[in-house]
């Protein structure tokens, strides 16, 4: 144990007792129940697997919440562990990237909840990662607060990639917290896409 930890212990991101990982033993067996690990295949979309662990309801939708919107960004190491102990992504991908906010969304919220879950996945994998390549270039209205057609056409054009030499021909894995019409991940992978990626997989927390 290092000197951070014992000023500040690791606590269970489900039930903030404290515990020797982010995930207690007690927990674990409860999440087990409801885990789905679900990976559908797709035919008209740009990315081509779409994999989530949970449906996004219960205790883990309330973590979601707080996560995302009420500063509780240390659950990033929460969700971190479950992904990395129940996902086989070694040697499946190149690279893995996030799926980006807008750069007054992340100074307004203080981190991008997906950048701090595709870092420490990455690390934990000896995957590459990059924050480098896929922007958010224009600052829309919530994706949560609209409706399907509106989540389509909100996500058109707010995309850009630099670095483009840094996928080419590389097998992505595009990470992100929440899937509900996978307008957002479809519009990144179709502009990935564009840019010279090879291949697409989604993952996300859970599913809607």
């Amino acid at each position: 144990m290092n000197i951070l930890e014992l000023i500040y212990p690791k606590t269970c991101g489900m039930c903030e007792n404290i515990s020797k990982s982010y995930l207690c033993n007690k927990c674990k067996l409860k999440l087990r129940r409801i885990l789905k690990l679900n990976t559908t295949q797709y035919k008209d979309t740009y990315f081509n697997l779409h994999t989530y662990l949970f449906k996004y309801e219960g205790g883990i939708r309330d973590k979601l919440l707080k996560y995302k919107f009420r500063d509780y960004s240390y659950l990033y190491k929460f969700f971190s562990e479950i992904i990395i102990n129940n996902c086989n992504l070694k040697n499946n991908y190149d690279i893995i990237l996030p799926v980006p906010i807008h750069r007054k969304r992340k100074q307004k919220r203080g981190y991008n909840q997906s950048e701090l879950i595709a870092k420490e996945v990455a690390k934990n994998t000896n995957i590459e990662y990059s924050n480098k390549v896929l922007i958010k270039i224009v600052d829309t209205v919530p994706q949560s607060t609209l409706n399907q057609s509106q989540r389509m056409e909100n996500v058109l054009g707010i995309y850009e990639v630099i670095n483009s030499q840094n996928i080419n021909q590389k097998r992505i894995l595009l990470i992100d917290d929440i899937y509900t019409t996978g307008s957002t991940v479809n519009e990144c992978s179709k502009i990935l896409k564009q840019n010279g990626a090879r291949t697409i997989d989604v993952l996300t927390i859970a599913k809607d």
